[in-house]
């Protein structure tokens, strides 16, 4: 599951990064109020990429749960990726480690160059916009935006997502030492 769900996270990286790229050139080719469109794109990419980001969460505590489950039967520490993968990516616990890893860096990249595009493509596009439609185009687009950001905080930041295996889980889980 997990080489999957990455695979599917990094195709979607790519595919919004060149949609947003091309954007912007056909755009400042062609007609700037297609820059309307980036804004759209980059919410769109970012909600899709935390999606996938989800499932790689989920997967990565299935598979810890299960390797803690077999080295507890088998009475030693056999199976250690979940530990690998908490020291080199993240730590699945929101207590554990800290400092930076080449994945934080990434996700603030990815994160930084999605909010630019966002920005440049809103504040870029504004002028094309007639004054009847600004107010609907920018309702729309600011409350799609606070409402992603409303349940991405909901579930990532409260840890609602992690909530919901734990019951599940943490029968299987031994804690390591």
């Amino acid at each position: 599951m997990d080489a999957m769900y990455h695979r599917r996270f990094f195709s979607d990286v790519r595919y919004i990064t060149l949609v947003t790229l091309g954007l912007f050139v056909v755009a400042w080719t062609f007609n700037e109020a297609l820059l309307l469109l980036v804004p759209f794109v980059a919410l769109i990419g970012a909600c899709q990429t935390a999606f996938d980001a989800s499932y790689l969460i989920f997967s990565r505590r299935y598979a810890a749960a299960l390797e803690r489950r077999i080295n507890t039967l088998a009475g030693e520490e056999l199976l250690v990726g979940h530990r690998l993968e908490d020291a080199y990516l993240f730590p699945l616990e929101r207590n554990g480690g800290s400092g930076l890893t080449w994945f934080g860096f990434m996700t603030a990249f990815y994160t930084l160059l999605g909010i630019g595009a966002y920005a440049v493509g809103l504040i870029g596009g504004l002028e094309h916009l007639d004054d009847a439609v600004a107010p609907l185009y920018l309702v729309g687009l600011l409350g799609l935006t606070g409402f992603a950001l409303a349940v991405g905080v909901w579930w990532f930041v409260t840890g609602r997502g992690d909530q919901r295996l734990a019951g599940i889980l943490d029968p299987w889980s031994e804690a390591d030492g």
